[in-house]
Parts: C-alpha cells; structure tokens; sequence
C-alpha cells in the first residue's frame, strides 16, 4: 500500500460508525494490518498474531500510544517479539520513524523480566541476545539499564564496566539465580585476562567471584557484599547510564552526589570513557555540572577540561571562574561570553562583584546582560563617576580596549585627575562615516551599549565630542532618544543626518524622521542605502515633498541614481518611470537599458512630455534606448497639435487589460518571466481579464501556474489550480491557506484528483500544533464525517469500493463517495 492508501483507510476506520468499521476492518484486513505494521513499526504477521486477528483490537490499536502497545507486547516475554521490539521503528505522531528501544528503553527491561531464558530462542545465533553483545552508540542505554548484563557472560563482560559495583553484583546474582549454578562465574575467571577494561574498571570483581564460588552459600555471600541502599532505584540507573553514553537526562529525585562521586572515582566520567564513538555524544563530566548541587571537585575538574563549555552548561558556576589569571584569551572570552550573563541572570553572580572584581573591563561590559534591570541599573550608578564631563569619557573609551582590570578600574582611571596616561580631549582615532553603515564592532560596539546606559544629560553633553562613525553608529544603531538625537544634529549639522541615512536597517520611525526633512542629500542617501518601500522611492523620484508640493529631482539624487557602484533593484527603478524629470529618465534608461512592456515606455515618454516639455522628449529619443518604430511615431507626435493627448490615448490602450492579456499570452517566451517583467515595471496583472479567460477556457496553462505563485491571485483562479492539485502539494498550496485565500473544506470539496486532495489535506493539517499527519482539523472532520454519512452510511462494499478506487479516482472526494455509492446501488 502507499502512504496515501494507508492513511486512508485509517481515516475511513475513524469517520465509520463502530459496527461498519469493524466489518470494513475485516474485509480489509491486509491492508489494515500494513497499516498497523508501518503505525507500531512491527511485521504485520507478528502483529496479527499478538492482536488475534480480533477486527476490533485492530481499530483500537491505530489510536493507540505505540510505546504502550509495544510495552504490552513486551509483557509476552517471548524473544521473537523481543527482536522485533528492538528493531521497531515506530510512527510517531508527527509522521516521523523513531526507534522505540532507543527512545523508550523501558521495553527491553519490561521484555527481559518478563522472558523466559530456558528458551533456546533467545540465544540463537541471529537472535536478540546475540545483537546485545555488539550494541555501541545511543542504544546503550537501553542494554545498560535492561538487566541484560545478568543474563549471560558475555553480557557480563562486555558491558559490565560501565555499571556501578553494586549493579553488577545484582547481574552476578541474576545469572546464579538463572543458572542454579557458579559455572558462569568460573567461565568469567576463565577469561578474566582476556577483558582487560572490566578487571580495570571493576578490580574489585575477580576476588569477589573467587569467594562466592568456593563460598558455601554463593548468593548469601553476594548479598553480604552488595551495598545496600546504592542504584536501587530504576531511574537512578537510567539517568547514570544516559551521562555515561553522552547523552543529556535531568538529574531524578533522591540521587546521592556521594554515588556519582564514587563512580566518578572508579571511572572518571571523561570523554575518553565513553563507550561510544558518537561524535554528537556530550562529555559526560560536563553533563553532570548542568545538573543543580553538581559537586565543586566535579565543577572545577570539568572547568580545567573544558572552561568554554562548562560556563556555557553549569548550573552553577562558581564567581571565582570568572577571576581566574587566563593565559589563553580565547578561553577567558568564551568562559566570559557564555557564562557571564547566564549568572547574573540567574543571580548567582553579584553584579556589583563583577564590575569590581571581573576583568579586563571591555571583555566584561561585552558580555553583560544589560537588557536585565538589575545589570543596567548598577552600571549605570557606575556611570554617573563620569559625569557630564566630555574628557572623563573621552578618556574612558580611549583606555577601553587597553584596560587589564575591572570596570570599576577603568572608571577610577578615567575619572583620576592625575594619572601617567594622558586625558583625552577629543575623540580617540576619529573615521569617518560609512556607506552603507556598517554595524559598530569590538571596543566601539561596547562602547555604544555603555553610553546608552548613560544619564540624558551626560549624552546630551558629550555626544558634541563624537567623531563622525560614532555619530553615524548612534543615530543608525544606538536607537538614542529624540533629545539626544537633537544635539548631535546641532553639533555636527546635516553631515550627522546623511550619515544616518547611510543606515540599512533603521526603523520605521528613524525612516519617518529622516524622510520628514525632505533634505536632498538625505533623500538620496536613503534611496541609495536605505529600506524604502516602492511608494517613497517613487516620491523621492517624482520630487514631491512630504510636507506638499513638489520641486525638481535634486542633483544629489541623480548622483545617487547615476553612482556606477550602486546596484538596484528593477522594481525599484522603474518606480520613476512616472516621474517626468529629465535627469530622472535619461538616469533610468542609462541603468534599465530596456523597457519591456510598451506602456512602460509611453509611460516615461508621457511623463516627460507632460513636466518638462517636448524639447526634453526629443533629448530622451536622442538616447536610442526606445524601439525605432515608438520613436519615429513619437517625433512624428511632438510636432502636431494634439500630440500629447494621442500619446495619452496610446498609453491607456496600452495599459489596458486586452493588452496586458496579449503580452501576457503571447506565444514566445515564458509565462513567469513575463509575468516578473510586468510586475517589475509596476504594472498589475489584468485579474478580471485573466479570470474571464480562465472561465472561457483560453487561458493557457502554463500562465495560470505561473499566476496562483502570486500573492495577490484571486480566490477563482487559485480555485482552479485545485482542480489538477499535485499529491505532494506546492508552496503556492500553502502560501494560500496560512493566508486565508484558500481554505481546506476548499480542498475537500473541489480539488482533484481524490488521492490528491486527502494527501492535501493531511499533509496541510499537519502545519498546525496537534494535528497528527493522518488526521484532518475538527471542523474538517465533521464536514467529512457528514459526507461518508451521506453517500456511504453503513455500507460496507461502498466504503470498500470507495478505498479501492481511491488512487486513481480523477475526481473530487465527494464525487469519489457518491461513485461508490452508485456502483455498490444498495440504499443507505
């Protein structure tokens, strides 16, 4: 069966009536049990046989949690389910294949305690226990906590090491109590010497074995020695046996930090100990530290192994990891970077601490969370040492990046009247502006975040003092009130305006402030630079003022316009093709050097015509970047009276929707390409002309793919692209439901073919939180569950009949049930 066939069945067997879905699950058994198999991730004989065949148990176990299931499976001990559990790949509910042992190590512990081990079966040479032995990598978990260990030597040996001493004294236990006898122990002895990893990490088991086996009570014996009260506790193992293969677990109520200690000391919890080669597997010494009361012996060792790593995952760090003389820079930054903030957050650094303690000082106020109340507040007390004096700043940033010791250090130092360096009076390396602005990096991005920190009053009195990047970088970047903004303006004049212009991610209000000025140099600026959308560039190019009125293109502008470095996007040259300035449209040929749409060019031609007169036409002919055949017409055009109302006249049947359609349809080239054309020169595509097309059935199908990709689509046209929908969907599918054009009773009612739409359907339903990928929403569900009550009822050869024409069934769903109906002809 195909993943479509098998979700709809399982769907059918959902919108029946109880009593005709176990018919219908009878009558088709096989098919249901493949979706079974693919749904639990077992064979389907296997899971015939442990359901009975009983038609209802088989409904019952498509709802059903599959761990679960699985578990009740495991309850049978039998080592054939046993294999198949461990191989299982389970549907989870997203739709995605897990592998159950893996995420649910339960099941084997539930399957070996259940188990029978004098079935020969289970110590087959392709049987379960047989892939145990050689398990590496993330299903050891699952061995190291499934008491496997005690069920044979083998197990014994090559898992042994990695358990504590007191779990593997209950392992020696289980194999005596299955075997009856100390023969396993002696077997162990015998090759003792050939695993050299267990007689390291377990020294204490060779004497230990010796003595139960000459002991007169060998179980008596290991239970004098095991320790009592020690991993007793399932969840205490688990959690131990996932740090020592790497992988992340919270740490389980009532663990002793005296156990993990101790098991640390019998084997170092070290990357090198890992028992697999998994490169995504964690060092377990770090995992230990995220976990809350981590030791300090263990805190520290994994710090001097790992300083990056452990700031970045301990739960609790330690202040002094963040005073320690470094001699590597990097680890300082990294230990600084990942550590600092989350402490301080966490309240377990002082911040006050760390700016008189941590150092170097433009490391630390880096790294400080200074979007955290506490945090800013505090540096900002710090701050106000530094008053409104210019030269106590100038100085503090210019001492930045050379400063080795505290935050409050450097203040002290800038702020000391009498200090060997000298004081600085203007600003430190100034630079210019850039364009574009280029974000504030190292010491002058720091530098940025502290001064906002500052009191109104010592920005407003410093920032006169700035060189032009830290201007640029505070209006463009540093978000500074409106006050501040003011005195920058007037210390530095229109220069600081433009600069910020140069930014290309201001806001919107930035955006508003800097286009209200309706400053030529700014303009052009933000048009060269800026986030502007189509109806500002189209202003700035037509030179109509925000404030009203209008004044011709400014030659900074056209500089703008004609700058060989700048590139620009199509759309948004083509926004003055409606400007009718000389400068304007000699600059846009230049740069377009085509127009592709007629109306395009009458447009630029009429505009010209129309604000600069015939004689600036004649200059545009001149440029030889219009067709032969538009230009003589239009010379012909400018010496006759009524040549501007016939080029009017042009350009409105050229804009008109039947020549829209014709350029749109015309049989050379592609359809998104010319479409992109069209709309690149802002022209809207004819929607009415293309939809009455559409209805009189001359739309070529090629154009109205091409068109359901556009936002602006109408609902009938995106309607008709249902009508031969793709099994595995398209974007435009999706673009069209989140956005509310399309709807999915939409989809279940005309799209086609039938298979088509229900992998629609389930596919699309599976973009919002809950929905399982073989399920459709709730509303869907009671409009489908209404149609099936319609058109199949309690027929079961309808129902069956409906499944078996599904995948190629050319029409819509409903149109699928009421076909069934028909050809099955019993009365509902």
């Amino acid at each position: 069966m195909s993943d479509s066939s098998r979700s709809a069945l399982r769907l059918a067997l959902s919108l029946a009536d109880p009593a005709t879905a176990d018919v219908l699950a009878d009558r088709m058994k096989p098919q249901l049990l493949a979706v079974l198999a693919d749904r639990l991730g077992m064979p389907a004989v296997l899971v015939d046989e442990l359901l009975g065949g009983d038609a209802g148990q088989q409904r019952a176990a498509l709802e059903a949690d599959p761990v679960e299931w699985l578990a009740a499976a495991a309850e049978t001990g039998d080592p054939v389910v046993g294999q198949a559990i461990w191989q299982a790949e389970y549907r989870d509910d997203d739709g995605s294949k897990v592998r159950a042992v893996a995420e649910a190590p339960g099941l084997l512990r539930i399957l070996l305690e259940a188990g029978d081990f004098s079935d020969p079966r289970w110590y087959a040479e392709d049987g379960l226990l047989q892939e145990l032995y050689e398990t590496r990598g993330p299903l050891m978990v699952a061995v190291l906590t499934s008491g496997f260990v005690g069920l044979s030597v083998e197990g014994l040996a090559a898992l042994g090491a990695y358990l504590p001493p007191p779990v593997v004294i209950d392992a020696c236990l289980t194999l005596l109590t299955l075997w009856g006898t100390t023969a396993p122990f002696v077997e162990w002895l015998r090759m003792h010497d050939e695993v050299p990893l267990l007689s390291a990490w377990q020294p204490q088991l060779p004497d230990l074995l010796r003595a139960a086996v000459d002991a007169p009570d060998p179980e008596a014996y290991l239970r004098r020695h095991r320790p009592a009260g020690e991993w007793t506790d399932p969840e205490h193992l688990h959690a131990l046996a996932r740090v020592r293969c790497g992988h992340p677990v919270a740490r389980p109520d009532g663990l002793d930090w005296a156990l993990i200690r101790k098991e640390h000391e019998r084997l170092p919890f070290r990357r090198e100990n890992l028992p697999t080669t998994d490169p995504r597997a964690s060092t377990p010494l770090l995992l230990l530290t995220q976990w809350e009361g981590c030791p300090d012996v263990l805190l520290w060792e994994s710090f001097r192994e790992d300083p990056t790593g452990t700031a970045e995952y301990a739960a609790e760090l330690p202040f002094e990891a963040f005073t320690v003389l470094w001699t590597d820079r990097e680890e300082r930054d990294g230990v600084l970077l990942r550590g600092l903030g989350r402490g301080i957050r966490a309240g377990r650094l002082p911040v006050e601490r760390v700016l008189a303690e941590v150092g170097p000082a433009e490391t630390v106020l880096t790294h400080l969370p200074l979007d955290h109340g506490p945090t800013r507040k505090a540096l900002t007390d710090l701050l106000d040492a530094l008053g409104t004096d210019p030269v106590n700043w100038l100085t503090f940033y210019a001492r930045m990046n050379t400063a080795r010791g505290s935050v409050v250090e450097l203040v002290a130092d800038a702020t000391a009247p009498h200090t060997r360096g000298r004081r600085h009076t203007s600003w430190p390396r100034p630079a210019p502006a850039q364009f574009p602005a280029e974000s504030p990096e190292h010491t002058r991005s720091t530098f940025l975040e502290v001064f906002a920190c500052a009191s109104e009053e010592a920005r407003t009195a410093v920032v006169p003092f700035f060189d032009a990047r830290a201007v640029q970088h505070l209006l463009a970047f540093g978000n500074p009130s409106p006050e501040v903004r003011a005195a920058v303006v007037a210390a530095h004049g229109p220069s600081a305006q433009v600069a910020m212009a140069g930014g290309c991610a201001l806001s919107d209000a930035e955006l508003r402030y800097l286009l209200d000025l309706d400053e030529p140099a700014v303009d052009a600026a933000l048009f060269r630079h800026g986030r502007l959308d189509r109806a500002a560039c189209e202003r700035l190019l037509a030179g109509r003022l925000r404030a009203g009125g209008s004044r011709p293109v400014p030659g900074e502008l056209l500089a703008a316009l004609d700058d060989p470095d700048a590139t620009y996007d199509r759309t948004t040259l083509t926004t003055g093709l409606g400007s009718g300035d000389l400068g304007v449209a000699r600059s846009l040929l230049r740069r377009l050097r085509w127009l592709h749409l007629p109306a395009s060019r009458l447009r630029l031609l009429l505009a010209v015509w129309e604000r600069s007169g015939p004689d600036a036409v004649r200059e545009i002919l001149a440029m030889d970047h219009l067709p032969d055949t538009l230009r003589r017409r239009t010379e012909q055009l400018l010496t006759t009276p009524d040549g501007l109302e016939s080029l009017r006249r042009q350009l409105a049947e050229a804009e008109s929707p039947a020549a829209l359609m014709a350029y749109l349809t015309a049989p050379a080239g592609r359809p998104h390409e010319r479409l992109r054309r069209l709309r690149s020169e802002g022209l809207t595509p004819p929607w009415g002309a293309l939809t009455a097309a559409h209805d009189a059935g001359t739309l070529p199908r090629d154009l109205l793919s091409a068109l359901w990709e556009l936002r602006d689509c109408p609902r009938p046209l995106l309607l008709a692209g249902l009508k031969t929908l793709p099994v595995w969907g398209a974007d435009w599918i999706r673009a069209a439901l989140n956005g509310g054009r399309l709807t999915h009773a939409d989809i279940l009612t005309h799209a086609t073919p039938a298979r088509a739409a229900l992998h629609n359907l389930q596919q699309y339903a599976g973009d919002r939180p809950g929905d399982e990928p073989d399920a459709i929403g709730p509303p869907l569900r009671i409009r489908a569950a209404a149609l099936t009550q319609e058109h199949l009822g309690t027929n079961v050869d309808a129902w069956a009949l409906c499944l078996q024409l599904l995948p190629t069934f050319a029409g819509s769903l409903p149109e699928l049930l009421a076909k069934a109906n028909t050809l099955t002809r019993r009365p509902i």
